[in-house]
């Protein structure tokens, strides 16, 4: 494999320009210092709770995500161009979204095969006709990016859904200010704080009430999920309700919450609960998690919901390929941003490639998330790849592969030592009445060496993304 591309350093070991005010100092820090500091991080942030929980792991479910006190640092130049191209792909994304529950122009086009959006699990045929506020459906997407040996950013994945990991962007900077001050007098990093700021307008941008203040709350599938500490803080940072499904009702097709001093109607609602959980009335009847009768008040226009309801055909990984398509179909431009050549295994040619090639490639689950599911080939035994390519033969149409890219490294404490450690990032991309995003993003750390593998269910940790004003 060719040598990964390092955030950095350049090839011949010198420091890159952006990162040269970070490595000077590095080399000034007693490792006592850095050592006390990742302690005290680690128990700030066990104080405050921000821990994730690991499903299928009995007692032992909360886990604080390990912090890693080197930041990921972008050029100002570098993260302008990444910005263009995630408007870009998110606006494509939505208007994908309204066209296949409306006139479905692309399909007919044939630019997308109709029968991988139609009879894919995500498409929701209740939203056919069901026309959203400034066509918006994915009010909030997280796009993750990698760096290639080549220096390029390619997106690896489009999180429409439930996108989470924005608490642990705002969390990681407010750390890096108490612990080293001094680093953010030295150069100019743009903020990230605001983000909820952003995320509030943004939710009330698409009430369906003309109000000055509409009521915006925050509806969490409840305290053993594994974002509840996001749910709780984000509901928190925006000053609006966090509630659950029982908190909730609904009267002649409006949406109600249930206070100590009556029923207050609700607009906005951001739902952290997939969609088959939402509404028992039209989806799953035995879900506990949702509001009877939801639906029926979002199709009548009487509440809005972020994000939308159906918007996860937009993310599923069998789409993924068809991304730059949209782009040229609905906006008439050229891709910014680049993706990850993939193999669709429900084609009869890809699937006899990556059977022949299982050792050198990655190969997904459509529907998966989490880094679970997910073959290495380069990193797997013979035994692994062999049980795998069963599963690939049981049904083929349930995966996707893709080349095994060396993902850019950033220096990564590994014990009292500088590693060079794996990473990719999350930036956040918000729509509404128009499309913003804080600069930045929650940069995810493969700490194993050698590891691809940067989620935290699966041993990841994180870092501050800097993104320098030069």
């Amino acid at each position: 494999m060719p040598t990964p591309y390092n955030e950095m350093y350049e090839a011949d070991g010198s420091v890159r320009p952006h990162c040269r005010s970070l490595a000077d100092w590095l080399a000034t820090q007693p490792p006592e210092r850095i050592q006390q500091d990742r302690h005290a991080a680690d128990l700030l942030f066990r104080k405050v709770g921000i821990t994730f929980s690991v499903y299928g792991e009995g007692a032992s479910t909360e886990r604080l995500i390990p912090f890693d006190v080197v930041p990921h640092i972008i050029p100002g130049h570098t993260w302008d161009e990444l910005a263009a191209g995630l408007t870009q792909r998110v606006s494509a994304l939505n208007r994908f979204l309204h066209d296949i529950y409306h006139d479905q122009e692309i399909l007919r086009a044939g630019k997308v095969p109709t029968d991988q959006v139609i009879g894919n699990s995500q498409y929701r045929e209740e939203m056919k006709g069901v026309t959203l506020p400034n066509g918006v459906y994915a009010h909030i997407a997280g796009i993750d990016l990698v760096r290639g040996a080549d220096g390029r950013h390619y997106v690896l994945e489009d999180n429409l859904r439930t996108p989470s990991g924005v608490s642990y962007m705002i969390e990681n900077r407010r750390m890096m200010m108490r612990l080293y001050p001094e680093l953010f007098a030295q150069q100019t990093i743009r903020p990230v704080d605001h983000y909820t700021d952003l995320l509030l307008d943004t939710l009330r941008s698409i009430s369906p009430r003309d109000n000055d203040d509409p009521t915006v709350v925050l509806l969490t599938p409840g305290i053993y999920n594994s974002a509840y500490f996001e749910h709780a803080f984000l509901a928190q940072q925006m000053g609006i309700e966090l509630v659950e499904g029982q908190d909730l009702t609904v009267v002649d097709d409006v949406v109600y919450m249930r206070t100590t001093e009556g029923l207050q109607r609700v607009d906005v609602i951001y739902r952290r609960i997939d969609d088959d959980f939402l509404d028992p009335k039209h989806f799953r009847s035995d879900s506990q998690l949702g509001v009877y009768g939801l639906f029926d008040a979002y199709k009548q226009g009487n509440v809005a919901i972020a994000n939308g309801v159906g918007t996860g055909i937009a993310d599923d990984k069998s789409i993924y390929p068809y991304v730059p398509e949209m782009i040229r179909f609905y906006l008439g431009e050229e891709p910014i941003l680049h993706n990850v050549h993939t193999w669709l295994l429900r084609r009869e040619d890809d699937l006899a490639y990556v059977l022949e090639h299982l050792p050198e490639l990655v190969v997904k689950e459509a529907h998966g998330s989490g880094g679970y599911g997910m073959l290495i080939g380069p990193r797997a035994s013979s035994e692994e790849i062999e049980a795998y390519r069963r599963r690939i033969l049981d049904a083929p149409e349930r995966f996707i592969a893709q080349p095994t890219l060396d993902l850019s490294v950033v220096p990564t404490y590994a014990g009292d030592e500088l590693q060079p450690r794996h990473i990719d990032i999350r930036p956040f991309v918000l729509s509404g009445e128009q499309t913003q995003l804080v600069a930045g993003g929650l940069t995810r750390v493969a700490l194993k060496e050698g590891s691809l593998v940067v989620n935290s269910s699966q041993g990841g940790g994180v870092k501050d993304s800097w993104v320098l004003d030069q």
